[in-house]
């Protein structure tokens, strides 16, 4: 069962007389509980396709199915109380609330929506990220891999529909973005969670099982 389809979407920008076509004409099917990574150099779209897919951009056309849903038709409230409900997000830079503990900081977003968490799934995605110890540890008394941990821990909570991880590893060391992606696959796995990543780095993008490549706004491998 396909969680996410993508069809025909184009992002076009103006740049003077000039047409720079971000996306140009992508379609992509994602099943549930896939873990995709997309790859691709700088400037062929990949970071535009994320924000597509997380409502953080409306596209010039085409549609997106999140779950049944085309986000691209929802208004501007309806897509942020979409995105907090359904969407999990995983930055380079943690974004983790420096006055917050870790638990406090992965339970946010559920509070936000007035829903009180799920402690005992909150237990296991902690269990699982191997950060028992760390619950109320503050963000400074951390490393990268923790912090990067705990914002991954803040994503699957709400029990969303999709996960994007922007550059999930890119401040990470090899050592640690590898244990980083590993919890990740072993905890998308192990809670039914689908995953989209982007990443430059073609040997993180290998624990994925499926690659698609973009090019100049385009698939170019993958994308069946």
């Amino acid at each position: 069962m396909n969680i996410l389809s993508v069809q025909d979407l184009k992002k076009y920008y103006q740049m003077g007389e000039n047409t720079v076509k971000a996306l140009d004409g992508v379609n992509l099917d994602i099943k549930e509980g896939e873990f995709l990574a997309i790859v691709g150099t700088s400037g062929s779209g990949k970071s535009t396709l994320l924000h597509m897919l997380g409502g953080l951009d409306n596209p010039t056309s085409g549609k997106i199915l999140i779950d049944g849903k085309d986000i691209s038709k929802l208004s501007r409230d309806e897509l942020t109380i979409y995105r907090r409900r359904k969407i999990g997000f995983v930055f380079q830079n943690y974004n983790l609330l420096s006055h917050m503990n870790a638990y406090e900081n992965i339970v946010l977003p559920i509070k936000l929506d007035g829903i009180q968490p799920d402690n005992n799934y909150i237990t296991e995605i902690l269990r699982l990220l191997k950060l028992e110890n760390k619950k109320y540890s503050m963000p400074s008394q951390l490393s990268g891999g923790q912090q990067q941990r705990v914002a991954l821990a803040r994503a699957l909570a709400s029990k969303p529909a999709i996960i994007l991880a922007d550059e999930p590893t890119g401040n990470l060391d090899s050592r640690t973005s590898q244990d980083v992606l590993g919890l990740m696959k072993i905890s998308g796995q192990k809670l039914a969670q689908t995953i989209v990543m982007i990443t430059h780095n073609d040997e993180i993008a290998q624990m994925a099982d499926r690659i698609i490549r973009l090019e100049d706004g385009k698939i170019m491998k993958g994308g069946e």
